[in-house]
């Protein structure tokens, strides 16, 4: 499968369970995802998404997003989109 990247984490929140991904390209809710670091590798579907803790149905580059996230992740990990 191919992949494209989109962004990288910049924190995640431990109790809630939200990663904030700096966006490099655009990203929808719906799209599938892969998450990927030296210790992270998982793949989901974007459920959830916020700017400034309102619920958005996109995003494109240079926009920072809160993403609820199935697994921990670590600042530095890379966010793919998934090309079918």
């Amino acid at each position: 499968m191919e992949k494209k990247l989109v962004g990288k984490v910049t924190h995640y929140f431990t109790k809630l369970g939200v990663a904030v991904v700096e966006l490099e390209d655009t990203l929808k809710q719906g799209d599938r995802i892969s998450i990927e670091g030296t210790t992270t590798n998982f793949t989901q579907t974007v459920d959830s998404m916020q700017i400034d803790r309102q619920p958005v149905q996109e995003a494109g580059a240079g926009q920072s997003v809160g993403l609820k996230v199935a697994e921990r992740v670590r600042e530095g990990d890379k966010v793919f989109k998934l090309l079918e």
